[in-house]
C-alpha cells in the first residue's frame, strides 16, 4: 500500500522530532561530561605556601579557584577584594582554600604571587613553566591570551569568573565577575554547607558522552 502524501509528512514529521530529541540530549549529555571533568588533568604548579597544585588538590575540601595575574590592572584585584570580603561575610569560610592560578607564569614568580595573595586569608598563589599553565588553563577550560600593548609590554585577556569545587573535587558554579554580594555570599555557604542543590554535573556511566567530550580552554 502506498503512502499518502499526508502519511509521509507525518512520518518525516515523527522523525525529525525524534531527531531532535535525541541530539539535544546528547548535547546536554556531552555538556553534562564536560563540566564534570573540569579541573581534572595532568597539570602540576608550584604553590605560594608550598607544595604543589594539582587535580588532587581540589579532593581535600571544598576549594575556590581563580584564574588571573599579579600585573592585572582592575579584574584580578577587584576579584580578590571581593573573595576576602566575601570571606569574612559567611561564616566558616575564613579557612576555605583559595587558589589564584597565574595565566602569566613568565612574569608570575612564587615570590611575587606570594605577596599579591599575603592578604586574602587562606589563598594561594600557583605557579610553573609556560607548559604547565597551559595544561591547567586547558583542564579547567579557561580563556587565557597574550596580548602585546602599544609602546611595548603585554597584558593578559583571561576568564573573570571565580569557580568553586566541593569537597570531592566536583565543579559546583562559578561566581560572575562583580557578582552583587549576597548571591556570591549564598554560593560560597552553599559550598561550605555540602548543599547539593549547588552540587555540579556527576560524571555519567555514558561512553559515547566521554568520547564526545571537548575542552576549550586554550593558552596562546
Amino acid at each position: 500500500m502506498k503512502l499518502t502524501g499526508k502519511r509521509i509528512c507525518i512520518t518525516l514529521t515523527a522523525v525529525a522530532v525524534v531527531t531532535v530529541f535525541t541530539l539535544v540530549l546528547l548535547a546536554q549529555r556531552i555538556e553534562a561530561n564536560k563540566i564534570a571533568l573540569l579541573g581534572r588533568g595532568d597539570y602540576e604548579l608550584q604553590l605560594t605556601g608550598g607544595g604543589t597544585f594539582t587535580e588532587e588538590t581540589l579532593k581535600n575540601g571544598p576549594t575556590v579557584v581563580f584564574f588571573g595575574f599579579t600585573h592585572c590592572p582592575d579584574i584580578c584585584p577587584t576579584t580578590m577584594g571581593d573573595i576576602s570580603m566575601w570571606k569574612d561575610a559567611v561564616p566558616g569560610a575564613a579557612d576555605l582554600p583559595v587558589y589564584f592560578v597565574s595565566v602569566d607564569p613568565q612574569r608570575d614568580t612564587l615570590d611575587l604571587l606570594g605577596d599579591y595573595v599575603s592578604w586574602v586569608p587562606g589563598a594561594q598563589g600557583a605557579t610553573g613553566s609556560l607548559a604547565e599553565a597551559a595544561k591547567a588553563v586547558k583542564s579547567f577550560d579557561i580563556y587565557a591570551r597574550r596580548m602585546d600593548l602599544i609602546g611595548g609590554g603585554y597584558t593578559m585577556a583571561h576568564t573573570s569568573y571565580v569557580m568553586l569545587f566541593d569537597a570531592d573535587g566536583m565543579f559546583v558554579e562559578t561566581i560572575p565577575y562583580q557578582a552583587p554580594p549576597g548571591v556570591a555570599e549564598e554560593k560560597l555557604a552553599n559550598l561550605i554547607a555540602g548543599n547539593p542543590a549547588g552540587r555540579g554535573a556527576q560524571m555519567s556511566d555514558d561512553l559515547l558522552g566521554l568520547i564526545c567530550y571537548t575542552v576549550r580552554g586554550q593558552m596562546i
